[in-house]
């Protein structure tokens, strides 16, 4: 019994630091349109937005179904690029531990 809340306390810790440094991954999309007008949108291991830049000629009133578009566009792009990233990083690490009755 000690030995499976010890093999818990290990893969509670690897969680620990796989969210640590996941945490601190970045990535960057642009999406735009042919004639030009970009959003760049940046994502954090947490999926959250940390930086978003829109090109002045988008901010114009009648752009903003364009803008409202490129935006969804480029959080879809980004959060998919994470995804795998996290994945990938994930498999390097060594993925989770088997605990037995917990896999």
């Amino acid at each position: 019994m000690f030995n499976k809340l010890k093999q818990f306390k290990q893969a509670r810790d690897k969680a620990k630091d796989m969210k640590s440094e996941l945490e601190e991954e970045e990535i960057t999309v642009s999406k735009g349109g042919l004639t030009g007008g970009n959003v760049e949108i940046t994502i954090n291991g947490n999926m959250d937005i940390v930086d978003i830049d829109i090109d002045e000629d988008l901010l114009d009133p009648s752009n903003k179904s364009s803008l409202e578009k490129y935006i969804k566009k480029a959080h879809e792009k980004a959060t998919k690029k994470m995804q795998k990233k996290m994945a990938k990083k994930m498999k390097d690490m060594g993925g989770m531990p088997d605990i037995p009755g917990l896999s």
